[in-house]
């Protein structure tokens, strides 16, 4: 899954900050609920990936049945922290 192709899918546009927040709304809700339809792990983890990335993903141990990616989701978690643009002075 391309993250621009899936940002257009749901909110219209690769440019979030383009997307009016009714539609940033509707667009995160829309991805929730693939998430629950989705069966292939490898799509489930790039949604909620994506529901991460904007601070609106559920807990991962309800999304996630297998330990190996809930431990691959944590570590997403635990690298997205390390790399916070608050950790760089001239971001």
């Amino acid at each position: 899954m391309d993250l621009n192709d899936q940002m257009r899918r749901y909110f219209g546009t690769a440019d979030l900050g383009a997307v009016p927040p009714g539609a940033l709304a509707a667009g995160l809700e829309h991805v929730r609920v693939d998430l629950g339809l989705e069966k292939d792990r490898s799509r489930r983890f790039a949604l909620w990936t994506l529901l991460f990335t904007l601070d609106a993903a559920p807990d991962l141990e309800a999304v996630f049945k297998d330990s190996a990616d809930r431990d691959a989701a944590r570590t997403l978690m635990d690298l997205s922290e390390k790399m916070a643009p608050d950790d760089y002075p001239d971001a």
